[in-house]
């Protein structure tokens, strides 16, 4: 057993849409999903003392401040987190730790993603990711170093780390087409997800057109709008609540770098020390996991995490791949919700979908994808141009 000492209780999840039907407000989004993630916990909100979220539009500078405001929330913990799409998972070991040490009892973490009516200029507004993630700032080394050769935004960054991996280790396309095949299998299933009526083929995926060589379309997440949330607590107040309680029992983070041209070897991510540490604080072995949720923003990112977490030897990630049936009814479940690649990118929220994937599991309320057997789950995060990682390991009480 691990640490054990905050549970996951309840959640919220918004299905990503392309285009959002109504312009919201950073914190007026926030005020909805922390309404319907303390119902479905059972906790009144007077008993949350703690703010977790990532960057709000609406108030760039003081966000937990004018959240707390916002929210009506008298909070002893208040925490912005801003590691790109590791942030989610961030936030939740960040309020699990909060609640450890006694600075807080029950923490709300928030993840909207909505247009906001200044950003969008009304309604149906399509997502779109800006291209530079930062990098045109003034004085930024990504802006003089990288940006001016063509490194812009994240497909072509994926897509080097994608050609040296195949190149290194002679993994085939259809290796890597298979994972996005089978997180669509799983999305079918998913009222949620944007391809929940679409099945695909690995001839479908490599007919698809490239993006980026060698990255084809349908190996890429959809940017979607969206929004999740998760209600944090102490074990007493949990055993208390409607839901089995999951316990965070360990939790890892490691950061190397930004961009992927200071990546310290292409094929070497932040996944492995992240990993070792959640699994060491969990005091658990990988082949005691019944369920894997991880970061999927492209098909080589899953590939690479498979490696790096542990679950397959560094060059071997293909041939896991190709020995396994990745989907709800197979032998190594992946991403029961469809993954990111399945269900779209809700923006930010697209990280938490992995941890409300895993969360539902563990709770029975995984509906047609539910698992037999789901007492222990790893869920991962992966932020920057494969520059942070969290890992969490989740347990049933």
């Amino acid at each position: 057993m691990g640490k054990r000492a905050a549970a996951l209780v309840g959640m919220t999840e918004w299905a990503p849409q392309r285009t959002w039907p109504e312009p919201m407000f950073g914190m007026e989004a926030c005020a909805v999903l922390a309404a319907e993630a303390l119902a479905d916990a059972g906790i009144e909100k007077d008993a949350v003392d703690g703010l977790v979220c990532g960057g709000l539009s609406d108030s760039p500078m003081f966000s937990p401040l004018a959240l707390a405001e916002y929210l009506g929330i008298r909070s002893h913990f208040n925490e912005t987190v801003d590691i790109g799409g590791a942030s989610a998972a961030g936030m939740v070991w960040r309020a699990a730790a909060a609640i450890e040490v006694g600075m807080c009892e029950t923490v709300l973490v928030l993840v909207p993603s909505t247009p906001s009516p200044v950003e969008s200029g009304g309604a149906g507004q399509k997502m779109a990711l800006p291209p530079y993630l930062g990098g045109d700032a003034w004085g930024s080394p990504q802006g003089q170093f990288d940006i001016p050769f063509g490194l812009v935004a994240a497909t072509p960054a994926f897509a080097m780390v994608a050609h040296r991996y195949m190149q290194e280790f002679g993994v085939a396309p259809e290796t890597l087409a298979k994972i996005a095949v089978m997180e669509r299998d799983n999305a079918l299933k998913n009222p949620m997800a944007v391809f929940r009526d679409k099945p695909i083929t690995v001839e479908d995926v490599l007919a698809s057109p490239i993006i980026a060589d060698p990255i084809h379309l349908l190996e890429m997440v959809m940017p979607c709008w969206g929004g999740g949330a998760v209600v944090v607590t102490t074990p007493e107040r949990a055993a208390r609540l409607p839901h089995r309680p999951v316990f965070l029992a360990g939790y890892g983070e490691y950061v190397s770098h930004k961009t992927v041209s200071y990546m310290p070897r292409l094929t070497e991510t932040p996944a492995k020390p992240a990993a070792d540490q959640a699994f060491a604080m969990a005091g658990a072995r990988r082949d005691s996991i019944d369920v894997a949720s991880f970061y999927d923003c492209f098909t080589i990112t899953v590939l690479l995490t498979i490696e790096d977490a542990g679950f397959a030897k560094k060059g071997q990630g293909g041939r896991f791949v190709d020995e396994h049936d990745l989907r709800f009814g197979g032998d190594w479940p992946l991403n029961t919700h469809g993954g990111q690649l399945g269900m779209g990118q809700g923006g930010a929220a697209g990280g938490l979908s992995h941890v409300l994937d895993s969360m539902r599991q563990i709770q029975g309320r995984a509906g047609e994808v539910q698992l037999a057997k789901a007492d222990r789950a790893y869920v991962t995060g992966v932020g920057g141009l494969m520059a942070s990682h969290v890992g969490l390991v989740l347990e049933g009480a």
